[in-house]
């Protein structure tokens, strides 16, 4: 377990480029186990879990050449096992999305639960449910077994929740399905939409991406792909709060501008001073205001992922901001530990948050819980007076890559402990 030292007060400026989105990248790995040909993904972030679940893909009998670069080419002429290994797949959530490939190629799929972050409040029963219209059956051993004796078949299904990885679960396997489907309340981030062109550029057709219907006509043999990922739109927002909370001047380069307006919306209202071009984001110097209320919902709302940062953010704004997630609450659990460092905070409930400032935040050993408030935690301890010391540093390491090296390149003081 490594440490991330910080020694805070220190303005950044430079310039951040932006690799693909996290978001896109594994499920669209996990579409190239739809077809014997090759596949290649280019813009591919180079983080911890995309190299899990390259490790994942290898397991069943991919071909997987590029780890650790940002352009990955696979090929899975055959599926060997229909049963990744538990250890890789208890550290991945994104390892659900394997599912539907296994069981359109190989007509079974044996994994353990899912692991990453909040994997005993996440359950995969809108992935389960989707796959069991298509075809799928539970049979009985550890973890979720799944087998498709009469192949996967098309259906009609409204998804109990729009989720983003049980709308994807639900595509891939449409995919591989002959037939007509159709996907009803589903998730309509621009990750779902990557992955509705990647599948038809494998030669589904699909009607629908980016709305809450989506219809896909599978075929019996998918082709291979080349995707350029579109850049993270959540990272960038990262960058720019970073840029934001100490008070610098960040270019942030790659995320698209269509991407970013929801996350710009609130900034703004945070008061933060920011231009967006193209696909370039600069932020400058600014003084922070309470924002009133921030709210999270379904695309394009303002998303979950970054509410913790936008929440660390606003201990630096004039005023109070009520932050509401209605998603995940132990996201804002994972910030009371700021209330060490000075910061006004009161948690009104696990899904909403009151924060008043501006707070003089000091230096303080800070446990990151998950990838977003480790991130956010450690924008704090920019801000804050004095060193902190932010762990387990593989935490958010696992969706930001050179985590160390870029901060450095921002004129931050940190280093790897």
């Amino acid at each position: 377990m490594s440490t991330l030292i910080i020694e805070g007060g220190h303005r950044l400026s430079g310039v951040v480029d932006v690799e693909g989105n996290k978001n896109a990248a594994l499920p669209l790995m996990a579409a190239t186990l739809l077809t014997q040909d090759t596949c290649v993904l280019h813009n591919v972030p180079r983080i911890a879990d995309v190299d899990v679940m390259a490790r994942l893909l290898l397991d069943v009998g991919a071909e997987v050449d590029g780890i650790g670069s940002s352009t990955l080419t696979i090929r899975c002429a055959e599926i060997t096992s229909p049963e990744p290994d538990r250890a890789l797949v208890g550290r991945l959530r994104g390892s659900v999305l394997l599912l539907g490939p296994l069981l359109a190629r190989a007509g079974k799929a044996y994994i353990a639960p899912p692991g990453g972050d909040f994997p005993a409040r996440r359950t995969i029963r809108t992935h389960l449910d989707a796959l069991s219209a298509m075809g799928a059956v539970a049979v009985e051993g550890p973890g979720h077994r799944l087998e498709a004796p009469d192949g996967l078949r098309p259906t009609s299904i409204y998804l109990d929740e729009a989720s983003v990885t049980g709308t994807e679960t639900a595509l891939l396997a449409a995919a591989a399905a002959p037939g007509v489907s159709e996907i009803r309340h589903a998730a309509c981030e621009p990750h779902v939409v990557e992955v509705c062109e990647f599948l038809a550029a494998m030669g589904a057709g699909i009607t629908g991406a980016g709305s809450h219907t989506i219809r896909v006509e599978g075929v019996p043999r998918l082709g291979g792909a080349t995707r350029t990922l579109w850049g993270d739109y959540i990272e960038a927002g990262s960058w720019a709060v970073v840029g934001a909370i100490t008070g610098g001047e960040v270019e942030v380069r790659g995320a698209r501008a269509v991407d970013m307006e929801p996350l710009t919306a609130v900034l703004r209202k945070l008061g933060v001073q920011c231009s967006q071009r193209d696909d370039v984001l600069t932020v400058v110097p600014s003084t922070l205001v309470g924002a009133g209320r921030i709210t999270t919902g379904l695309w394009p709302s303002f998303p979950s992922d970054l509410i913790s940062l936008v929440t660390v953010l606003a201990t630096q704004a004039d005023g109070a901001t009520l932050v509401h997630d209605w998603l995940y609450e132990l996201r804002l659990f994972a910030l009371e530990q700021m209330s060490g460092m000075g910061a006004d905070l009161f948690l009104c409930d696990p899904h909403r948050i009151i924060v008043t400032g501006p707070a003089k935040l000091r230096g303080k050993t800070l446990d990151s819980r998950d990838i977003r408030s480790g991130m956010a935690l450690i924008a704090a301890a920019l801000a804050a007076k004095g060193q902190s010391r932010v762990e387990p540093l593989e935490t958010v390491e696992r969706g930001y890559s050179r985590l160390v090296d870029r901060l450095q390149s921002l004129g931050a003081h940190v280093a790897k402990g």
